[in-house]
């Protein structure tokens, strides 16, 4: 039986452990003490917002499937009042869409449910929208939302619909889903770390959960994508988070889990042929299903919320490159 907190958790592939030192990794992470913020919760879906300057958070399980609207301005969270939000979730995809100026939040479950509804955040009016596509993908829990390379519209890959692994990408262009035509794919997969580095104009995509195995490698460059052969990796993992750091030139991922307690390692994907083994000081807890993005107004990537092991987890972390 599926867990609620972790609804798409349906089998996981078997383990290689490779591991590479990052020599410039003289990073640090740091718990921050904002006088408020959310409820601990896990499978929460958070992102930056330029136009506001603030990190938005939303939904996720905490017992119950969330609704709730949050942001963070670096200082502390605040609960966001809105008129309209989207039905209670965990476990939804969060991007910002650089031409829409716009976050897209898609899919996620509601303990009943697997959904493929489309919601847009305004950061000018702090307001939810519901966008009303002729298309989308199919409905799924945890699928890769990033914003795309090429162009900076927002894009979704694979996900779990309660029986199947999606692999399938899909971009959200002019009001509508549209499907790629990709000579190639990644195996199909939910619950994968993801992140776009803006630099090289490519998104690197790791790990998850599948029925074949998912420890492999793929990018991303807005037309197909692309197997990296590696000489080293992360342990894999699903329910981690990912985030680029610009001052450390990388996708910085985090966490995850494999069946068992939460990680608590860092790795830095540069692109080449190696993801690269972080040790920064001062390591949050272990953790799966947190919040993860870089704060461009903070100049540091953020961290929130999570479980390990069946604890949720309300703490707010920082990486100091």
């Amino acid at each position: 039986m599926l867990s609620p907190s972790r609804p798409f958790l349906a089998s996981f592939p078997a383990l290689i452990v490779i591991a590479a030192s990052y020599p410039a990794a003289a990073a640090s992470w740091s718990k921050l003490s904002p006088s408020a913020f959310p409820d601990a919760r896990s499978y929460l879906s958070m992102a930056y917002d330029p136009v506001s300057q603030k990190i938005v958070l939303f939904g996720g399980y905490n017992g119950t499937h969330l609704n709730d609207t949050w942001t963070f301005d670096g200082t502390t969270w605040t609960k966001v009042s809105t008129q309209s939000a989207p039905p209670s979730r965990a476990a939804a995809g969060f991007a910002y869409d650089r031409v829409l100026h716009k976050l897209v939040l898609f899919g996620g479950y509601t303990g009943n449910n697997y959904l493929n509804d489309t919601w847009l955040w305004d950061g000018a009016t702090s307001s939810w929208t519901q966008a009303h596509p002729r298309h989308s993908p199919t409905a799924v829990t945890e699928p890769a939302v990033f914003t795309d390379p090429k162009n900076g519209h927002v894009d979704v890959y694979g996900g779990y619909d309660g029986h199947f692994y999606q692999l399938t990408t899909w971009q959200f262009i002019a009001g509508d889903w549209k499907q790629f035509n990709t000579q190639t794919s990644p195996l199909a997969r939910s619950a994968a770390i993801v992140g776009t580095n803006p630099a090289t104009k490519s998104t690197v995509l790791y790990g998850g959960l599948g029925d074949i195995r998912t420890d492999n490698t793929w990018t991303f460059d807005g037309s197909d994508w692309t197997q990296q052969t590696l000489t080293s990796q992360p342990p894999n993992r699903y329910g981690a988070g990912a985030a680029y750091d610009p001052a450390l030139k990388s996708v910085i991922a985090f966490g995850g889990a494999a069946g068992g307690a939460g990680m608590n390692d860092s790795w830095a994907w540069t692109g080449g042929n190696q993801w690269k083994g972080m040790n920064p000081s001062n390591k949050p807890p272990g953790r799966e299903g947190f919040g993860m993005t870089y704060d461009q107004a903070l100049g540091h990537i953020v961290i929130f919320g999570g479980e390990s092991s069946g604890n949720l987890r309300g703490d707010t972390w920082e990486l100091i490159p």
